[in-house]
């Protein structure tokens, strides 16, 4: 009997790249795809598919390789599991970009083979993705690479001190509540729809932070202008606070031969978004030590790459985290921490992209990390 390979995305403008991974799974077995609902997809991209659950549905049923297809019955970044467990298949599949440790474990727990195809194009046919076909917004994400938390006054003004960010360019859509920003760009989409206007980065991100925190919502909590600024500057950015919510220096560094490298060295394994439950306030252990050390870590990590020096900036990498989690140890929940924990002795260092959920583990590595994907830094 042949073996039953299971696949699960949303598969929103059928597109070769579709194609080619279906085909792909299919060498491995007769092929059923589970579809990401409407309201699964809205919950998870903050938008709407192009085409309906029905639609969709039908697409995909109708290509050759499928045996089966349906609309997955739950929600969230599990919404196959009550599916899979009536299906029962032999072989999980998913490519580097829809893998996640959620997944494997479940595929473990349940005696299923967990495999990550490629990403091959058919033929010559060049590589598709569903983001750059929509070409519906070339507004960037951001990543915080050290000394997150330290734009809030209630930090800094203990100790001032840097967040490093980088302009992340949007060749992934990456899920909500992740730690890339996505909130920000959600009011930039707001703001301009589908590109940054042209003009001074610093006053664009100004305009970006003050719409996102309005002075009379009262809102405990105020988005950090690293996550504003970190979307408006290309490059990577040194923003330097001290008794504020604003950076009183901002360095950049925007040279195409640095990026690279920094590039080659920078890898994203997906976790998943933090819980709408979540509070990280909940619990703070802030002190003056604690906040310099975070400081300190975020220095250590922005001259460790200018130097290109992969070993020292894994190191504060590192020493940036544990710093965050001595303040906030609700950022990262003890799975979390043991998936980091698998990459000690791979990666040169380590970290989260998001509070609480974690959204993405954050690897620094001179080889090549199995399962990751890599980011392009916005050069201008």
């Amino acid at each position: 009997m042949r073996k039953k390979v299971f696949v699960s995305g949303c598969y929103d403008m059928l597109h070769s790249g579709h194609v080619a991974f279906f085909e792909e799974a299919a060498k491995l077995g007769d092929l059923y795809v589970g579809i990401g609902s409407d309201k699964t997809v809205a919950e998870l991209k903050s938008r709407k598919t192009i085409n309906p659950e029905a639609e969709r549905l039908y697409m995909v049923k109708a290509l050759r390789c499928v045996k089966d297809a349906w609309v997955n019955s739950g929600s969230g970044l599990l919404d196959f599991v009550d599916d899979v467990l009536r299906l029962r298949p032999d072989i999980f599949f998913v490519n580097s970009d829809g893998h996640s440790p959620l997944k494997e474990a479940f595929c473990r727990e349940h005696g299923i083979e967990y495999v990550v195809g490629r990403r091959i194009p058919h033929g010559g046919l060049p590589v598709r993705s569903t983001t750059a076909l929509r070409k519906e917004c070339r507004i960037p994400y951001r990543v915080d690479l050290a000394g997150g938390w330290l734009d809030q006054p209630f930090v800094n003004e203990l100790a001032p001190g840097a967040v490093i960010t980088a302009s992340i360019e949007p060749d992934y859509e990456f899920n909500n509540r992740s730690g890339m920003a996505t909130s920000s760009r959600k009011k930039a989409i707001e703001l301009w729809q589908t590109d940054l206007p042209v003009g001074d980065a610093e006053k664009i991100g100004k305009v970006l932070f003050c719409y996102e925190n309005p002075p009379m919502m009262g809102n405990r909590y105020v988005s950090g202008s690293q996550d504003s600024l970190g979307i408006t500057l290309p490059g990577l950015n040194k923003l330097c606070y001290d008794k504020g919510h604003w950076p009183v220096k901002i360095l950049s560094e925007t040279g195409a031969d640095l990026l690279k490298w920094i590039e080659a060295r920078l890898w994203l394994v997906p976790l998943y978004p933090r819980g709408f439950e979540y509070d990280v306030l909940a619990d703070i252990r802030l002190t003056r030590d604690k906040a310099a050390a975070l400081a300190t870590a975020a220095d250590n990590c922005w001259d460790a790459m200018l130097r290109r020096d992969a070993a020292a900036w894994g190191a504060a990498t590192t020493a940036s985290f544990r710093a965050q989690l001595a303040i906030f140890p609700n950022m990262a929940s003890p799975d979390i921490l043991a998936e980091a924990e698998k990459y000690r002795d791979i990666a040169l260092g380590h970290k989260i992209s998001g509070a609480g959920g974690g959204g993405y583990l954050i690897l620094v590595s001179e080889t090549p990390i199995e399962n990751a994907i890599q980011v392009r830094i916005r050069k201008n």
